[in-house]
């Protein structure tokens, strides 16, 4: 196999990893039941006239399956985090002891269940895509290589290879929705 058509490989190798990667942290921020600090990923705090990420101006913990505590570096902190964690609108009715920030995570009812798979589903749906995309890309890269001289046979191999790392990444993808499938509706 040519250098270069190794390159091209590689790096659809790659890209693709990448978007399972980022298949994995979107299913963070999608709850199940469970309490997990990671549910408050996307908020951002107002810190002195500058939006900054919740996880930067405070600890967050989840001592049990049903709470997360938050712990604010400043004491002055606390209601904007506590106005941030409300505007987010995640469901979630933050309590706070002067210290802390405690949020009792409640049960899923069984329609929000079914959103949060419809949810899942979206986010698998285009991480397919982009997958595909990288095949895309790649094939058309060897097909350019082809018009500049790479052999009938290693461009048919590359393609194979290509189809072959698309086909079990897409399993990959059908495997971890599955299983988080399971995780959301299981009760």
């Amino acid at each position: 196999m040519s250098e270069e058509l190794q390159l091209f490989m590689d790096d659809a190798e790659e890209r693709m990893q990448k978007a399972l990667d980022h298949l994995k942290n979107e299913f963070t921020k999608i709850r199940a039941g469970k309490a997990n600090p990671h549910m408050l990923d996307n908020i951002s705090v107002d810190y002195y006239g500058v939006m900054t990420p919740l996880n930067q101006v405070a600890n967050i913990g989840a001592p049990d399956a049903k709470t997360i505590v938050i712990q604010p570096w400043e004491k002055a902190m606390i209601e904007p985090i506590e106005k941030a964690i409300l505007q987010a609108n995640l469901g979630f009715n933050p309590a706070n002891n002067g210290e802390l920030i405690r949020i009792i995570v409640p049960a899923l009812t069984e329609e929000r269940r079914r959103e949060l798979v419809k949810q899942t589903k979206t986010i698998c749906e285009n991480t397919k895509v982009s997958i595909r995309n990288v095949r895309r890309d790649t094939n058309e890269e060897i097909k350019r290589l082809k018009k500049e001289g790479l052999s009938e046979d290693m461009a048919k191999d590359a393609e194979t290879n290509v189809q072959k790392l698309t086909d079990d990444n897409i399993n990959k993808v059908d495997e971890l929705m599955d299983m988080k499938e399971k995780e959301i509706m299981t009760i």
